[in-house]
């Protein structure tokens, strides 16, 4: 038997298992992880690396790996310690994740979407990402393990200094 069969979950337990998952990488990496009781803010979690600053993270998860994942920007706003924990399934694989600074979106592209409908629409202004096989290569640099490691390292060079 195969794990990772991820059309085997529905919608909300596949969110969840992603929700999961990140928290418990956060967690192998030697961040605090705390969870909010209630999301009602579109914030997943917080987590910090010793006496850092506190990273608020949303998560968003994908398993047709193409298509489009979307924040709506009153509960996303871009700054320096909101961070997007992306989760992409593909059928019979791990999940790849990558942590995305929502700093990102202050300077849109057809990759990172900013979308601010008009009035007596039915969609709230969203913050978004255009996810296809051509555009894998802007998610690269966002490798989970890859932003995590920069946390750590400019943590530790901001301990060495007090």
């Amino acid at each position: 038997m195969s794990r990772y069969i991820w059309s085997k979950l529905n919608k909300q337990q596949v969110g969840t298992f992603v929700e999961y998952y990140v928290k418990m990488e956060f967690a192998m990496f030697g961040f605090q992880v705390y969870t909010s009781e209630v999301d009602d803010r579109g914030l997943d979690f917080v987590a910090r690396y010793n006496n850092s600053h506190f990273l608020s993270i949303q998560v968003k998860s994908l398993r047709t790996g193409t298509g489009y994942v979307f924040m709506t920007k009153k509960y996303f706003s871009p700054q320096s310690n909101l961070y997007l924990a992306l989760g992409l399934l593909k059928e019979g694989e791990m999940p790849k994740i990558y942590l995305i600074p929502s700093t990102v979106w202050l300077e849109p592209n057809r990759f990172f979407t900013s979308r601010d409908y008009g009035e007596g629409m039915k969609s709230e202004p969203e913050w978004g990402i255009n996810i296809s096989k051509k555009n894998m290569s802007h998610l690269e640099p966002y490798l989970l393990e890859n932003v995590i490691q920069t946390l750590i390292n400019v943590s530790n060079d901001s301990d060495s200094c007090v």
